[in-house]
């Protein structure tokens, strides 16, 4: 009996140690949403000198990006205890998704005790959602929930396959219905993965059909960059660092073979197929492509959203002169009808100004538009509460 007793012992010490090898000893819990929505972020660092918190609920600095400097997320210390746990807790927050890192004596990490994560360009950063109002869209609720698909279509323009996601609403797969068709477009630096991780589509999309706020919809969402068959790590190129800006963007080829991408959804999907039942829209951009894309296919969109459009000259390298006799083609859009051009963007956004510009050439034509102007830049709190607005005027009867 001594013996299966000492057996016993030596098992549950091994163990014990293979748990703390293997979760790195002291487990602390990070970060942790209190009662009042404060929140508190915990990091064992015994042998850190310095330990910093920067992220979206802090107030924003200036930094240093490529397209100029911008406010970025602000950074705040925090404090170590007795127990060599480094401690900070915020002020209430409002209702929001927010991202954050720590850093650690200079270097900036994510955090160990929490597995959600991020991915925007190259940064992977950590998140938490504090619920209410807004937020609450963002969360995975109590619903029906739709099916998100990676699917692989032929682009015979672009000379290759490429992936795109595809949300399609609850319901789908059991029924016999036609759906409106939103082709969702991301920002520089992204791909067909940003709009469902960085921008919370399926949530967003899953909730409004549920409250009755949005009609049921595929939500196609390419990518957008034509030098890519896919999002780095999920395609034939392997594993690289994702860029900002990768060859061959905004130059024209992607506006040009956007049928491409149409014609594989209505082959592949039960969509109503007529210009009332299909939306565009996008950020940054996604907003210039869907800019181009509607004026050079006007028959083809009865809504468009622009969400802090990249407006500005490119070069134009599709052999088709997409951005050629921009006024004139903007007219035949115009006189052709549309049920809904909408615009928004920040008050801080860079390209704030653009916008602006652009407004007035619309103005001065007598196209019709809609405007939305909200608080802060070029970011993503802004581009997903976009969508939860954009979303509930499309295909309205």
């Amino acid at each position: 009996m001594k013996n299966h007793i000492v057996v016993a012992l030596l098992f549950i010490a091994t163990f014990t140690q293979a748990q703390e090898a293997l979760f790195g000893g002291q487990q602390v819990s990070s970060p942790e949403l209190n009662e009042d929505n404060s929140v508190t972020f915990r990091l064992n660092a015994p042998n850190a000198d310095a330990v910093q918190v920067t992220g979206d609920f802090l107030p924003s600095e200036k930094v240093d990006t490529p397209m100029g400097q911008m406010d970025g997320p602000g950074k705040v210390n925090l404090i170590q205890e007795k127990d060599s746990v480094w401690v900070f807790e915020t002020e209430p927050l409002d209702p929001e998704l927010y991202s954050y890192s720590f850093i650690v004596d200079g270097f900036k990490t994510t955090d160990p005790a929490n597995p959600f994560l991020i991915r925007d360009v190259a940064s992977v950063t950590n998140i938490f959602i504090v619920p209410g109002k807004q937020a609450d869209l963002y969360r995975v609720q109590d619903v029906p929930h739709g099916t998100v698909a990676s699917r692989w279509y032929d682009s015979p323009g672009l000379e290759k396959e490429r992936k795109i996601s595809i949300y399609t609403p609850p319901g789908y797969e059991n029924s016999t219905e036609e759906y409106p068709v939103l082709y969702l477009l991301h920002g520089a630096g992204g791909d067909e993965e940003a709009w469902l991780s960085l921008g919370r589509t399926a949530q967003i999309l899953d909730n409004l059909i549920a409250e009755g706020r949005a009609k049921p919809m595929i939500v196609v969402m390419p990518n957008g960059n034509v030098g890519q068959d896919a999002a780095p790590g999920a395609g034939s190129e392997g594993y690289y660092t994702p860029q900002f800006m990768t060859p061959e963007t905004m130059n024209g080829k992607y506006e040009a073979n956007f049928k491409d991408i149409i014609d594989f959804v209505e082959s592949n999907y039960r969509v109503k197929a007529d210009k009332a039942n299909r939306a565009i829209a996008g950020l940054s951009m996604g907003g210039y492509h869907s800019l181009h894309i509607s004026r050079i296919y006007p028959d083809t969109f009865d809504y468009i959203g622009l969400f802090s459009a990249a407006i500005m000259p490119r070069d134009d390298k599709s052999g088709k002169g997409v951005y050629s006799n921009f006024d004139e083609t903007l007219k035949t859009q115009m006189d052709n009808g549309y049920k809904l051009y909408w615009i928004a963007i920040g008050k801080k956004d860079f390209l704030y100004k653009a916008n602006e510009e652009y407004r007035a050439k619309l103005d001065a034509m007598g196209m019709p538009y809609e405007y939305v102007e909200s608080d802060g830049g070029h970011i993503w709190r802004n581009w997903r509460v976009y969508l939860s607005d954009f979303a509930p005027m499309l295909f309205k009867d």
